[in-house]
């Protein structure tokens, strides 16, 4: 048996003896300013490119991890609403507070985008990292920074229960009347659906937030996460090998490939207006991929991640979602 199977293996197994605890570690993501600030103006530089919003009113994140960080950015650049949603409480106050206070600063002095050279696993790549002059005005950026913004949002930070506050963050998250139907403007995340195990629940409850003219951002990696020795390795374990591997932890991975997540995104009523995948050699042969993979598009087993953006599909109707059950 190879050392990675191994090794997963026998920590997954070992989730299932009575007594286990499982313990919480970061996410190693969202922990600098500098990383946060990165991410967000690539969702928004992205949006622009696609023609959709550059200044949602109501954002919602899926899986925020260390810190909010990404969504304070949002807040800073002209957001009204910020919904954090993530399985388990990872985000600190006192993380928050450091990373806003960097961010502040971030966009008051017009920072340069951090690039590849910085957070190579940062996606996706960017044409440019000059700042968006085009998008973030001095005029905007004279309102969203200002000093009363800032004091509202800080004041937020550091009471998310509050009535007054602009910031609301759930951990664990489970259900959609969380959020109020068609009150959202945009959805994103980072790195984040590969790991999500109910995709068409996910969906649809992002559909019902999303306002007539609202959207999604993901950026979604579809590498193995350290379970394989190759990257695309975990698409070669049946599936009571991967249950052994998961054992009782809350979340791994869902195995889905890049066809997988457009068909789910049609299916649960949204069009695509931005995929832009990441290819990688396949490390995987044809006859080492699962039964369940077997019959995977060749472009997926090159697939190692995505960023895809989407709208609601004005021409879709309740009686698709019913054919897409059956």
């Amino acid at each position: 048996m190879k050392v990675a199977l191994m090794k997963q293996t026998l920590h997954g197994l070992a989730t299932f003896i009575p007594g286990f605890r499982l313990r919480q570690q970061g996410t190693s993501g969202t922990d600098t300013a500098r990383y946060c600030y990165s991410v967000w103006m690539r969702h928004l530089i992205m949006a622009d490119q696609n023609g959709l919003c550059t200044m949602p009113k109501v954002v919602a994140e899926l899986g925020p991890g260390d810190s909010i960080g990404v969504g304070l950015a949002a807040l800073l650049c002209g957001a009204e609403k910020y919904f954090a949603f993530d399985i388990v409480e990872y985000a600190s106050l006192e993380r928050n507070v450091h990373i806003f206070a960097e961010l502040v600063d971030l966009l008051r002095r017009k920072e340069k985008i951090p690039s590849a050279d910085e957070f190579p696993e940062a996606k996706p790549q960017l044409k440019s990292y000059d700042f968006p002059h085009h998008i973030l005005s001095d005029a905007r950026l004279n309102y969203s920074c200002s000093d009363s913004r800032v004091d509202r949002i800080r004041e937020s930070l550091l009471d998310t229960l509050s009535a007054e506050s602009i910031i609301r963050y759930v951990a664990p998250w489970h259900e959609r009347h969380l959020v109020e139907k068609e009150s959202v403007d945009m959805i994103f995340s980072q790195a984040v659906l590969e790991h999500v195990d109910d995709l068409t629940f996910t969906y649809r409850t992002f559909h019902d937030w999303l306002k007539p003219d609202g959207f999604m951002s993901h950026q979604i990696d579809f590498r193995c996460h350290g379970t394989a020795e190759k990257w695309n390795g975990h698409w070669a374990y049946s599936d009571l090998r991967w249950k052994m591997i998961k054992g009782r932890r809350p979340y791994l991975l869902n195995r889905e490939t890049h066809s997988k997540h457009i068909s789910f995104l049609k299916h649960t009523g949204f069009r695509i207006v931005g995929d832009v995948a990441t290819k990688s050699p396949s490390e995987l042969s044809r006859h080492e991929v699962a039964v369940r993979f077997r019959n995977m598009p060749e472009d997926d087993l090159t697939t190692s991640g995505a960023f895809i953006q989407s709208v609601k599909d004005p021409g879709y109707s309740p009686s698709e979602r019913i054919g897409a059950d059956a």
